[in-house]
């Protein structure tokens, strides 16, 4: 092939890879990676270098990224909280873990992968775009944290790290971050959290169109329903929940705590067999136009923090005052009740971006034709 045939080959194919759609709720606005010049990375250790680098970044990822075994395993003492039956979650003595909350449970060996411990370091300004289906990241985490912003990551999978493990390790981690959006992502078979926002300030996250896919081989709630799905515990976390699949998890779908308040809207919740929502202290949460299918715990109770649910059209008028809509109702197909109409936090809206949101009769279709890696 001639040269410029070679470079209009891959002039064509950087103009094919950019974001799709543009993120709603609390993260609208940002950029990533902008207009940089896409790269795309062949080894794990370049995919390292690209997402924790200074420079402004587009990084496609157009093949399986497995850090199993690359950084070698370890052996030692941890416990079995839950049992040690084959199906049950193990736990790693993280932090003397066992020791100081677990003292009572069985001590047995782990051994686990290290790569899974720590998730991959993102800096500011960073785009990580999947084509195709074919974008996958194995054995790690991606985490955001140290003061990043202006972060994309789309239609990427995370999977298998160290899912016979608590504590081997989490998806995506964001903390101390600002202006993040995770969109169209598949996480699988997760040793602890699928989405986790720790206890520093993330100002302006959306969460969409992601797939959280429970189902395991190993959990804490030894039923193959994974029990450590999306924790947010941050200090003035802002985060947007719009359009994800979270599908046969067992607890802590989302937990809501610290001083966090979410604006859950159009997510299907399928097949639950503990709770989906925990509310904590600081916890302030809307939810709206979302359906409940086979949740018998839609909440846990008792509710530490502010709750308001959408239930009936008079009380959701209340959100036009500061959403500039009415809410809209929650859809329930075989689950619990999720009624409660605290309205004093909603002042928490006014001013700031707010998702859209559709009726819940057309919820189930487009969250499961659209949700996660692969359906742009």
């Amino acid at each position: 092939m001639k040269f410029t045939a070679i470079l209009a080959a891959l002039v064509a194919q950087a103009a094919a890879i950019s974001v799709s759609g543009a993120a709603e709720g609390f993260a609208k606005g940002v950029t990533g990676g902008g207009s940089a010049t896409p790269v795309y990375p062949s080894t794990t250790a370049e995919l390292v270098s690209y997402l924790g680098d200074s420079s402004p970044r587009v990084i496609v990822l157009t093949k399986t990224f497995d850090f199993r075994n690359t950084e070698g395993t370890t052996t030692g003492t941890g416990c079995a909280p839950w049992g040690t039956a084959s199906a049950c979650q193990l736990a790693i003595n993280k932090d003397n873990w066992c020791n100081n909350y677990e003292s009572s449970a069985p001590s047995v060996s782990v051994s686990y992968d290290n790569a899974g411990s720590l998730g991959i370091t993102i800096a500011s300004d960073k785009t990580l775009l999947g084509s195709g289906s074919a974008g996958i990241i194995k054995g790690k985490g991606l985490r955001i944290v140290s003061g990043a912003s202006n972060i994309i990551i789309q239609n990427v999978a995370v999977t298998d790290i160290n899912p016979k493990y608590v504590w081997g390790g989490d998806a995506i981690t964001i903390d101390n971050a600002d202006l993040v959006w995770v969109d169209h992502v598949t996480t699988a078979r997760i040793g602890r959290q699928h989405i986790v926002l720790g206890t520093s300030a993330s100002k302006r996250v959306t969460l969409s169109n992601n797939f959280i896919n429970g189902v395991t081989d190993y959990s804490a709630t030894c039923d193959g329903y994974h029990y450590w799905g999306i924790y947010l515990d941050g200090s003035s976390d802002l985060v947007t929940m719009k359009g994800n699949y979270i599908y046969k998890t067992s607890g802590r779908a989302p937990k809501v705590q610290g001083n966090t308040l979410l604006h859950a809207v159009n997510n299907y919740w399928y097949s639950n067999s503990g709770h989906a929502f925990e509310i904590g202290s600081g916890g302030n949460v809307l939810a709206e136009g979302n359906v409940f299918q086979n949740i018998p715990t839609v909440v846990e109770t008792p509710i530490s923090g502010q709750l308001f649910t959408s239930p009936d059209t008079t009380t959701n008028a209340k959100c036009s005052t500061y959403l500039g809509r009415s809410c809209q109702i929650n859809g329930f197909g075989s689950s619990g009740s999720f009624s409660q109409a605290d309205t004093n936090f909603l002042v928490n809206f006014e001013g700031k971006n707010i998702a859209s949101a559709s009726a819940y009769g057309t919820v189930v279709s487009s969250v499961t034709s659209n949700a996660g890696q692969g359906n742009l």
